[in-house]
């Protein structure tokens, strides 16, 4: 499927969208390739914004951030206004910057390990969800997040986090779209995702401990 057939398939799952930006998940195992796709999808809708779940759990916690990105990104944006959220921690830790999406934005990707969830699902107006191979994202994890003594612990205690919160919300069964990351299958990854049929009928689609290589 092309990047932009992807985009019109999530732009038809909230036709009555007006006056506000769309507000699309995209989840996965931590180095699946969300941060990547949301990047290619912002490509390719000018008028778009990435939120990252990471700056908004910045030393806050791994999962329960739930309520913080409701009040402080997604009702604002449902009511289509600007953003420009400072978390605490950024405040306490006197981290420059902020959380930003400007006014009158048409797609703002949201991407995160747990974005989709229940508590946050009247929020999203679409979602994605990356399904790979475990042992390559638990690779890919490390050495995004480098090697040493404490970054060692802190992929531990993720990886301890992140696999019962995954099976517990089913984030691949509630997604609008199942997109394979990184892919195996001939494509061109400038233009085109692999996708999955819309309804996931074996084990490698329904559980993140598979070994499925897409």
């Amino acid at each position: 499927m092309s990047v932009l057939d992807a985009l019109q398939q999530l732009r038809d799952a909230s036709p009555g969208v007006t006056g506000r930006p769309r507000v699309i998940a995209i989840d996965g195992r931590g180095g699946a390739g969300k941060t990547t796709l949301a990047e290619r999808l912002r490509k390719a809708v000018p008028n778009s914004s990435i939120v990252h779940t990471d700056d908004v759990a910045w030393h806050h916690a791994y999962f329960d951030w739930g309520p913080v990105l409701v009040e402080n990104i997604l009702r604002p944006l449902h009511r289509g206004e600007a953003l420009d959220f400072r978390p605490r921690p950024w405040i306490d830790r006197g981290r420059p910057g902020s959380i930003a999406v400007p006014a009158n934005t048409e797609f703002v990707f949201i991407e995160g390990t747990g974005v989709i969830r229940e508590e946050l699902a009247p929020w999203l107006d679409a979602s994605v969800y990356l399904q790979g191979d475990l042992d390559e994202q638990e690779r890919l994890l490390a050495v995004r997040d480098g090697d040493s003594p404490e970054q060692m612990e802190h992929v531990a205690n993720w990886l301890r986090e992140e696999l019962p919160f995954m099976l517990r919300e089913q984030p691949w069964a509630q997604a609008t779209m199942v997109v394979a990351g990184p892919p195996h299958l001939d494509h061109d990854p400038e233009t085109e995702l692999v996708v999955a049929p819309p309804t996931p009928g074996s084990a490698e689609l329904t559980d993140p401990r598979s070994r499925q290589r897409a």
